[in-house]
């Protein structure tokens, strides 16, 4: 028997799309997504699955980098053209869940240490122990320009502000001591003052008296989640995350992604374990392969290259309307998510592939594998990269919703819970707890 189990998580955007641009033009039925019905659904179906977390994604601004024009990415429905604010569907969520932790992206570059613990605090508390954050540092001038910046801040800055962000806003989370608050009403003693601390915190970017006005949560503090994968992204989010969430097209870029993650974390002399890598994929789950393959096909013929165009243009930060559609991609540079960017020029490159081509496939699944089989062949594959040690878990990202969870749910589960790599269910009251 395996003395741990692999970690699940559902990735989510609060609008049309999620890594799959064809999620919205689902041919079996419509999809709600600005319902809370539609969220709770998903969400509860994949508690049903025992997952670890469902977490939301999430960006500052419509996708206007291709062709400087809003008009690709609004008329084609690309991954930015509806992002609603992901944390008070959290609040909704913690009310109609009971096990699974919630996660939601909340940017460094354009927010405050305090609020933002006030609203993670207040969902941890709310969830009984289930809050997580994903932290970003945001990633192109149309984010800037929302807040009445000219342009975005370098690559560095955002991480020397993200660093500064993080220390303050443990702080705060610390402030109040776990036994702060006493709740004595026999004699009207409602917390310990002597237990509850300025935190009097002044960086370069932030200054701050403290303490935080909500006290300590059940965790102590939310679990964190970051992507970083540049070299001062992943030193960042080894530092400070205990999820890890990466994109590797190929079994051999996870295995160099987790080993990384896992070298950076033995430098920084952080326990085994605590800091877990998650890759993506993209299941298609069918009776069989050729079925699953049939799924997929149907899923990414819905998927235009404009689309996938104006998003890789929104995350790498650089307008690629200038640029010969139908002509072999050469090197793309980036001032925004430098992986992804580095990623998409090497498989165009490495394929002969065009600037229309490699739009098509970062429209079908922004460069996330997509996995198809039976239920016990996909649970196969995940096993093997699993046992393998190429990743500690998962991060599922559907195709359709909430259909493809609701596949991967009912079949793939149970075929990873025979092969004892998976939970049977919850044992823990928190997601921190899940994650040990």
């Amino acid at each position: 028997m395996l003395s741990r189990h692999m970690k699940l998580a559902g990735f989510l955007i609060a609008g049309p799309v999620a890594h799959s641009h064809a999620l919205w033009r689902n041919p079996a039925h419509a999809v709600p997504f600005l319902t809370t019905d539609y969220y709770v659904e998903v969400a509860r179906t994949l508690e049903r699955g025992k997952f670890d977390l469902i977490f939301f994604a999430d960006r500052l601004a419509i996708a206007d980098r291709f062709g400087d024009d809003k008009e690709v990415g609004i008329r084609h429905g690309d991954q930015d053209s509806t992002r609603m604010d992901p944390v008070p569907i959290l609040g909704a969520l913690a009310a109609t869940t009971r096990h699974i932790g919630l996660g939601a992206t909340r940017s460094t570059t354009y927010d405050q240490p305090y609020h933002l613990a006030r609203e993670f605090g207040t969902i941890d508390h709310l969830s009984n122990g289930r809050a997580a954050w994903n932290v970003v540092t945001s990633m192109n001038d149309g984010e800037a320009l929302n807040f009445g910046l000219e342009s975005h801040l370098s690559h560095d800055q955002r991480y020397d502000r993200a660093e500064e962000f993080m220390e303050l806003i443990f702080k705060l989370w610390d402030s109040w001591e776990p036994d702060a608050l006493t709740l004595d009403r026999a004699n009207g003693i409602y917390a310990d003052p002597d237990k509850v601390h300025y935190v009097n915190y002044q960086g370069t970017y932030f200054k701050s008296r403290g303490p935080l006005n909500i006290p300590r949560g059940p965790q102590g503090r939310p679990v964190i989640i970051q992507a970083g994968a540049s070299d001062r992204g992943r030193a960042f989010a080894v530092k400070w995350a205990e999820i890890i969430f990466n994109i590797s097209p190929t079994r051999e870029q996870m295995r160099r992604s987790t080993e990384g993650i896992r070298e950076e974390a033995q430098r920084l002399n952080r326990p085994e374990g605590s800091c877990k890598s998650l890759t993506a994929i993209m299941p298609f789950v069918g009776r069989t392969r050729e079925e699953a393959q049939e799924k997929r096909d149907i899923a990414n013929a819905l998927v235009d290259p404009m689309v996938g165009l104006s998003t890789l243009s929104a995350h790498s930060n650089v307008d690629l309307s200038s640029l010969d559609l139908d002509a072999p991609v050469e090197q793309l540079r980036s001032t925004g998510t430098q992986s992804l960017i580095a990623m998409a020029s090497r498989i165009a490159r490495d394929n002969s592939l065009s600037l229309r081509e490699i739009g098509r496939k970062y429209g079908e699944c922004v460069l996330v594998p997509q996995l198809c089989g039976t239920p016990k062949q996909v649970a196969d594959e995940l096993a093997d990269i699993f046992t393998s040690g190429d990743a500690d878990g998962f991060v599922v990202s559907p195709a359709f919703l909430p259909d493809s969870f609701a596949e991967f749910v009912d079949g793939v589960v149970p075929e990873l819970q025979r092969l004892d790599v998976y939970r049977h269910d919850y044992t823990a009251p928190t997601l921190r707890g899940h994650l040990q």
